[in-house]
């Protein structure tokens, strides 16, 4: 057998996993790591940032639905993933993390950029793994891999001390690997499976929820054909937009703080919840002694610690959700539920998802509702965070799932433009678009440099409204429009105290986006008028290249309907005063 050394066995081990990319900067530490890297055939992606890499291996992991891989070196290239990697975990990505380390022989002793990796990453991971000898290597990348795409997906991080990657050994890859404490269920037990179709079977105002989980086991079918032949309405988490048709007579829309008024009166009202792949975050509970009062809850989700974590459920269900639901689909009775559905259809009739369509302004859920028009819901969407991402999720209708990317539970700024890159390395003849907000976009804008050198034309439209916007909206709503720090136009000269945003009397934004993104051979557009909103969006998908729109919308534009912060969701506030 051959010997090769550590960074030959690992990037032997990712083509041994079917790796296309890996995104990611070189450094000292890492160094043997890339020159193995250099004379392979592994897809490697020079980012300009660390946490872009962790951003871009999300991104291309939640589109396909194969796992990422980044790659960085030691100490601050290591910390500097902690954000994506926190972002993945969170949201049940599966993701491999690679880092380079000091040698064995000075860990703990301060040497020139070493950090705990291990340590620091421990919260934000699935697992994590310090490889202290080369013979080790090829097994630890084998579970690194079914550790992270197995059972609740997540990511893994293996840190290489530069010694180890020196190493030589003989390179003997697992063809399947087995840990005797890891081993996830996907089969639901039968009486509690049973119990469950019963319960739906009685019930006369069930409601789905369902979460990313239903599109990380592909359940998206079963959950269609079981709300279509019971009658029960349908309403998703922020990562399931796409699971289920938008369309649909039975989809509510998104559920919870900026969900829609049907959504949030139809779980209130329920007598049963049945939860798939959803983990009751507090962005979808409101107030959780006052969540879904009226109903018996079925959790079913493959991780057993997800059950009853938040809220206390009567049937819970450990396992796959695609192979529960077949289950629970043969026990499902045929039904109609008439009453209910024309009580959820008034809902929809008092409070539809709603903005002045009428005037001149330049809205930003216009701007969103034309991307969804013009793309017939089938292009892949990429956000940023802040109320571009609520009103993306509310006027965006994915046709179908993994077209709808957003940093869920983290809420990471930054996340949306190294997202979409990595999309586009996995989709390539998809369209990408990242719908972004001035404030998030500047946070990754730097990674243009990596659209342009590899010819990824990846489409961006900024919704400018010159603030960080959701922070805007909340000081609005509940600091008497005291804007502190949120203004992104604010210079010296301007009046420490402001509140009264203008585009005619506020300073001139800084950056140009349209300048700044020739500066990279980009084409820039500005949009400012509301009838050049269409005609500029066609331009961008017409081109076989990186555009970046930057769209002048309304400035105190605000996200409704809306739950407070700690709030019932039945204290939903559909508009101002309201």
């Amino acid at each position: 057998m051959e010997q090769k050394t550590g960074a030959q066995i690992l990037v032997g081990s990712l083509l041994k996993e079917n790796v296309e990319v890996a995104f990611g900067l070189p450094g000292g530490q890492a160094l043997p790591i890339f020159d193995a890297i250099h004379e392979s055939k592994l897809n490697f992606v020079l980012t300009r940032h660390e946490q872009a890499a962790s951003h871009m291996a999300d991104g291309y992991a939640r589109s396909t639905g194969k796992p990422g891989v980044c790659i960085a070196t030691s100490g601050p290239g290591a910390t500097n993933i902690v954000t994506g990697l926190a972002t993945a975990y969170m949201d049940s990505v599966p993701m491999v993390a690679i880092t380079g380390q000091v040698a064995t022989n000075v860990i703990g002793q301060d040497a020139f950029q070493e950090a705990d990796t291990t340590g620091i990453t421990r919260p934000v991971t699935k697992h994590n793994f310090l490889v202290k000898d080369v013979k080790d290597l090829a097994r630890t990348i084998k579970e690194a891999f079914y550790i992270a795409t197995t059972g609740r997906p997540g990511p893994v991080l293996v840190d290489i001390p530069i010694d180890v990657q020196r190493g030589i050994c003989e390179f003997i890859y697992p063809e399947k690997i087995e840990i005797r404490s890891y081993k996830p269920t996907y089969e639901g037990h039968p009486g509690q499976i049973k119990k469950a179709a019963d319960i739906i079977n009685n019930s006369e105002r069930p409601v789905f929820y369902i979460g990313a989980g239903v599109i990380a086991s592909n359940a998206e079918k079963e959950i269609i054909k079981i709300s279509k032949k019971a009658g029960i309405p349908v309403t998703n988490t922020l990562l399931a937009v796409g699971a289920y048709p938008p369309d649909a007579n039975l989809s509510l829309g998104m559920l919870g703080m900026h969900g829609t008024f049907c959504a949030n009166k139809a779980v209130q009202a329920a007598d049963v919840i049945i939860a798939v792949g959803a983990r009751f975050d507090d962005r979808c509970t409101g107030k959780v002694c006052d969540f879904a009062k009226k109903a018996k809850i079925i959790h079913i989700d493959i991780d057993p610690t997800a059950i009853s974590k938040v809220v206390d459920v009567d049937i819970p269900v450990v396992g796959d959700a695609k192979t529960v639901l077949k289950e629970i689909s043969a026990m499902i009775e045929k039904k109609e539920r008439k009453d209910w559905i024309k009580t959820i259809d008034s809902w929809k009739v008092e409070h539809p998802l709603s903005y002045d369509r009428n005037d001149d302004k330049l809205h930003p859920q216009y701007v969103i509702e034309k991307i969804s028009e013009l793309t017939k819901g089938e292009a892949i969407i990429a956000t940023e965070v802040g109320q571009h991402q609520m009103w993306s999720a509310q006027y965006y209708k994915a046709k179908y799932p993994r077209l709808f990317l957003s940093s869920g539970g983290l809420g990471a700024m930054g996340f949306g433009y190294p997202a979409g890159i990595g999309a586009k390395f996995g989709n390539p003849d998809k369209e990408v678009i990242v719908i972004a907000g001035d404030g998030s976009f500047q946070m990754n804008m730097q990674e243009m440099a990596v659209a342009i050198l590899n010819d990824i034309d990846v489409k961006v439209a900024i919704l400018n409204n010159q603030y960080l916007g959701n922070v805007r909206q909340w000081q609005e709503m509940f600091y008497g429009k005291r804007y502190s720090h949120s203004c992104l136009a604010k210079r010296k000269k301007c009046p420490k105290r402001c509140n009264t945003p203008s585009r005619d009397k506020c300073p001139v934004y800084v950056p140009d986006f349209v300048k700044w993104a020739e500066s990279y051979g980009a084409l820039g557009i500005r949009v400012t008028d509301k009838k050049d909103v269409a005609p500029a969006l066609k331009k961008m998908l017409e081109a076989k290249a990186s555009i970046v729109l930057d769209i002048w919308v309304e400035i105190e534009e605000n996200i409704f309907p809306m739950v407070p912060a700690g709030a019932s969701l039945d204290d939903i506030i559909t508009r101002m005063n309201g």
